[in-house]
């Protein structure tokens, strides 16, 4: 697509498209989305139309306590679909909302403390093993057990050593001198990834499907980005595409009233390939220039439910069949080397285009995205450090090798 045609605005760093998933040959499936709840959906060879349904909520002003109460349901219980991974885990969603961090704090700060753990681990290993050491086989040994223990990968971990070694630190090294190995190293592998996800105004709207598994922050990640999008000026809705959890659909509506944007929502239990037919349908009639679809969290080794999220991309497709433009995988950095599967299925399954990190606030293992990166070479547009809005930011190279570094 020519310059021209592509729409940039104060995210545009950060809202970049990456590259299209590879579209399959079209399938008259709109009418197996039908299965459920969602009687009006038709063979495309047909002409009828989608059943009635009601259009996107405005957004309406709740009162602060029940506001609370509502996005604090949304973090509790797990869901129906899976056991959650999270759960237990006490969120500070409804507070980090409505207070943002101080305007002193910045970024690179934040990123750093989110990082805390990791390079906390990592520094302390490093020093342990060069304080008073000499660089021998035994040392580089046990350098490499540090940085997988942190994620970073067999092949990255080789790669440090095989540095070290090579010539130009025979007469001593120092912990300042690997740490500054180490982040030359994770710089390298991350810059190739490091992509602006990218909106294109030739697609209105520009369809936006997020998946993963549950727990991962889905739904709060999407809240973030309609916030963000709408500061943008761009016209967004919201589709609360996880059916089978009421509390998430209650989540996106807080996040509709503070941000503007629309939420087309539906009754619980209901089929959520419908719905997103429903939501790209009232989307492309209403003008919005951005469609954020939620899904229901799921494992990735769970084959009836890949296949529930292969069936809403191909429904998309009925309308559109450049659609869904980017499908973006929330991957939850605690998981560690779990979320390495993560990527490879859901890739396969759905066509993931670009990678959201989330949580590195709350791990040591945040090395998983070097690994990542490493072997699959997906796009990632953004890693979150905090519950609030401005803790989900365009993610850099050289910052996060310098955080995870210590340097």
């Amino acid at each position: 697509m020519s310059g021209p045609e592509r729409k940039k605005g104060l995210f545009a760093r950060l809202f970049k498209q990456g590259d299209q998933p590879t579209q399959p040959d079209p399938q008259n499936e709109v009418a197996d989305a039908n299965s459920g709840s969602d009687a009006g959906l038709t063979d495309a060879s047909e002409t009828a139309e989608p059943a009635p349904s009601s259009p996107p909520e405005a957004p309406t002003e709740q009162p602060a306590a029940l506001r609370d109460a509502v996005v604090a349901e949304a973090d509790e219980g797990p869901d129906p679909v899976e056991a959650d991974p999270g759960a237990g885990r006490a969120t500070e969603f409804a507070t980090s909302v409505q207070s943002p961090p101080t305007a002193s704090t910045s970024w690179l700060s934040r990123l750093k403390t989110g990082l805390g753990k990791t390079s906390s681990r990592l520094s302390d290993g490093i020093t342990g093993l060069f304080t008073k050491r000499k660089l021998d086989a035994a040392t580089l040994e046990d350098l490499e057990d540090v940085l997988i223990q942190a994620d970073l990968g067999v092949d990255t971990a080789m790669r440090i050593t095989s540095t070290l070694s090579d010539g130009r630190f025979a007469k001593g090294i120092s912990a300042e001198d690997v740490r500054a190995v180490l982040a030359a190293e994770v710089q390298r592998v991350l810059e190739p990834v490091a992509r602006p996800l990218e909106i294109s105004a030739g697609n209105r709207p520009h369809v936006i499907l997020m998946v993963g598994v549950n727990g991962t922050g889905k739904t709060t990640t999407i809240g973030k980005l309609a916030q963000q999008f709408a500061a943008d000026g761009k016209k967004v809705m919201m589709a609360a595409g996880d059916t089978f959890r009421a509390a998430a659909v209650e989540q996106l509506k807080v996040w509709g009233e503070r941000s503007g944007a629309a939420v087309l929502a539906r009754e619980t239990g209901a089929d959520s390939s419908g719905l997103a037919f429903d939501a790209l349908k009232e989307a492309r009639a209403g003008g919005y220039d951005v469609l954020l679809i939620d899904t229901a969290g799921r494992l990735q080794n769970k084959q009836a439910l890949m296949e529930e999220l292969e069936k809403v991309v191909r429904v998309l497709k009925k309308l559109d069949p450049s659609a869904p433009h980017d499908v973006l995988l929330v991957l939850d950095a605690t998981t560690g080397q779990n979320a390495m599967q993560q990527v490879e299925v859901f890739r396969q399954r759905v066509g993931v285009t670009g990678l959201v990190l989330t949580k590195l606030d709350g791990t040591a293992r945040g090395g998983i995205i070097v690994a990542i990166a490493d072997k699959h070479n997906l796009p990632v547009h953004a890693i979150g450090v905090g519950e609030g809005i401005e803790d989900l930011q365009p993610f850099e190279a050289g910052a996060f090798a310098r955080a995870i570094a210590d340097i």
